[in-house]
C-alpha cells in the first residue's frame, strides 16, 4: 500500500472525536501525578469559588485548576510564586486543546519554598512602610485591660493568664479565633480590628494593648500568622 493509500484510509475523526479521544489517552496514561512547580497567575479564586493558574518550571508550563469543593478542603491554599508539589489528575480541556492537571491536594515544596515566600512578602511590606519605626507605639507601661486574640481552649490562654495573675493582675478580654487552618488568618485579622474598633469608654473598653498568639508548631502551623492580611491589621 503506497503513503498516498495510506493517508485515504486514514480513521477520520470530527473535532469533538479527536479531542475526546486524546482526553481519554492522556487520562488513562497518567491518572494521578504528583507535579513539583512554581504557582504562576495566580489572582485569587474565581467568582465562581474555583482557582486558575499554572505551575511552571525554567523549562515548562502547565495549566491548573483547583474546584471549589477541592480549595474549601485544602489546609494549605495556593499563593502567587510559593513553589508546591501538587497531587491531582491529568486532563484535557477540548475547548481549547490544553491539557491541564485539576489539582486535589497542595503542599509546599519544603520549609525553603515557605521561607522564600516570606521573605519576599516582607520585602513588598517593608517597601510599604509598614515596618517603618515612625508607624511602631511604645507598650504601656502599665496597661489597664489587655487584649488576647488566641484559642480559648488552647494552652496558651491558660499560660498568659497564670502569668498574669502571678505577676501582675490585669483585666483580660480575649478575642476566640482558629489559630491554624482553613479562615484562620482572616479570623485573626478581624479580631485585631474588632479590638482597635471598640470605644475607649465603653461598656466593652478597648484594651491598652494586644497580644496576638498561639503555642507551637511547625512553620505550616504558623502560617495563618505570616499571611499578609494579618500584618495589614496589625499595622493599621
Amino acid at each position: 500500500m503506497t503513503a498516498a493509500e495510506n493517508l485515504i484510509n486514514a480513521p477520520e475523526f470530527t473535532v469533538s472525536e479527536l479531542s475526546s479521544a486524546l482526553r481519554r489517552t492522556v487520562e488513562d496514561a497518567y491518572g494521578h501525578v504528583r507535579v513539583r512547580g512554581e504557582i504562576s497567575g495566580f489572582r485569587g479564586a474565581h467568582s465562581s469559588g474555583h482557582c486558575y493558574f499554572a505551575l511552571k518550571d525554567e523549562n515548562a508550563k502547565i495549566e491548573a485548576v483547583i474546584w471549589k469543593s477541592a480549595l474549601y478542603r485544602m489546609r494549605f491554599k495556593p499563593q502567587e510564586g510559593l513553589e508546591v508539589i501538587a497531587t491531582g489528575k491529568l486532563t484535557t480541556y477540548p475547548g481549547s486543546s490544553k491539557y491541564q492537571i485539576v489539582i486535589e491536594a497542595l503542599e509546599p515544596a519544603g520549609i525553603g519554598a515557605l521561607m522564600a515566600l516570606m521573605e519576599e512578602r516582607k520585602k513588598k511590606l517593608a517597601a510599604e512602610g509598614l515596618f517603618d519605626e515612625a508607624r511602631k507605639k511604645p507598650l504601656p507601661w502599665l496597661p489597664e485591660v489587655i487584649g488576647v486574640v488566641t484559642s480559648p481552649s488552647g494552652a496558651v490562654i491558660r499560660d498568659i493568664l497564670h502569668r498574669l495573675q502571678d505577676r501582675f493582675p490585669r483585666r483580660v478580654l480575649v478575642w476566640p479565633v482558629k489559630v491554624q487552618g482553613d479562615g484562620s488568618a482572616e479570623q485573626v485579622a478581624a479580631a485585631i480590628r474588632g479590638f482597635n474598633a471598640l470605644p475607649e469608654t465603653g461598656r466593652i473598653p478597648r484594651p491598652d494593648l494586644l497580644i496576638v498568639a498561639r503555642g507551637g508548631g511547625s512553620l505550616e502551623d504558623l502560617w495563618s500568622f505570616n499571611e499578609e492580611i494579618v500584618v495589614r491589621a496589625a499595622a493599621s
